[in-house]
């Protein structure tokens, strides 16, 4: 599993042309993630990647969406697992198939709405148009 969390202040997603999810958060900060689940993923992974997502200290001041009740707008991400090393085409063949990764994707909404976390989210295999406001920039990138 990879993520790409970064530091925003405002982010959306649109699915035709329709907002799916959005956080606007000047205030605390918040975070965009982008989740990829892959094919060989450990069974227990999406709960090391909602721990990371929730406290991490990456929002302004060293602190985490936990310390600071910062929404998180998380997008499920498969090109993540994408393979670059050799030619000119990504390989997919790293990447969950769409009916095990959904419920992965899930299952990390629902630990971070456990924890007390507003999370908004895309729509899983629709053609999405994300965007942001990064902060910093600030960007990581965690594997699970």
């Amino acid at each position: 599993m990879r993520a790409v969390l970064t530091r925003v202040s405002f982010a959306e997603v649109l699915v035709n042309d329709q907002r799916v999810g959005a956080i606007d958060c000047a205030d605390t900060g918040g975070i965009l993630a982008l989740v990829g689940v892959g094919a060989q993923d450990a069974p227990d992974a999406w709960e090391t990647m909602a721990r990371k997502i929730a406290e991490l200290r990456i929002l302004e001041g060293e602190k985490s969406v936990i310390d600071t009740g910062a929404p998180v707008l998380l997008v499920s991400q498969f090109t993540l697992m994408g393979r670059t090393a050799r030619g000119r085409r990504p390989s997919w063949s790293d990447a969950a198939a769409g009916d095990v990764a959904e419920p992965v994707i899930g299952r990390i909404v629902a630990a971070l709405r456990d924890r007390g976390i507003r999370v908004e989210g895309g729509r899983f295999g629709a053609m999405m148009t994300v965007s942001s406001v990064n902060e910093g920039p600030f960007t990581v990138i965690v594997e699970c």
